[in-house]
C-alpha cells in the first residue's frame, strides 16, 4: 500500500489507505485527541464512534470523531481543547 501523510498539530504522520485518523495516530505513538474543559487529555477509547472521546479538529471542523474518519492525504488535524471551543449545551 502506498503511504501518504496527514498532519497532526503541524507534524507529518504517515498513514495508509483504509486507515482512520485515529489508527494512523496510534500507529505512530500519538495518543491525545482532545483536552477536556479541565485540561485532562483524552484519546481513543471505544474505537467505534460511540464514546466521542476521539474528537479532534479536522481541516478546520471541530468535533470530528477520528476513529470513524478515514485518513486522507494532506489532512490537517489538531488536538481539540474543549475549554476553548464553544460546545452546544
Amino acid at each position: 500500500m502506498k503511504q501518504f501523510e496527514i498532519y497532526v498539530n503541524g507534524q507529518p504522520v504517515p498513514a495508509t489507505p483504509g486507515q482512520t485518523i485515529a489508527e494512523a495516530m496510534l500507529a505512530n505513538g500519538l495518543r491525545t485527541c482532545r483536552n477536556t474543559r479541565s485540561h485532562s487529555p483524552r484519546g481513543v477509547f471505544c474505537g467505534m464512534g460511540i464514546c466521542y472521546e476521539c474528537r479532534m479538529i479536522v481541516d478546520g471542523i471541530p468535533n470530528v470523531r477520528t476513529c470513524m474518519t478515514p485518513a486522507t492525504p494532506g489532512s490537517r488535524i489538531r488536538v481539540q481543547d474543549d475549554g476553548v471551543i464553544e460546545m452546544d449545551p
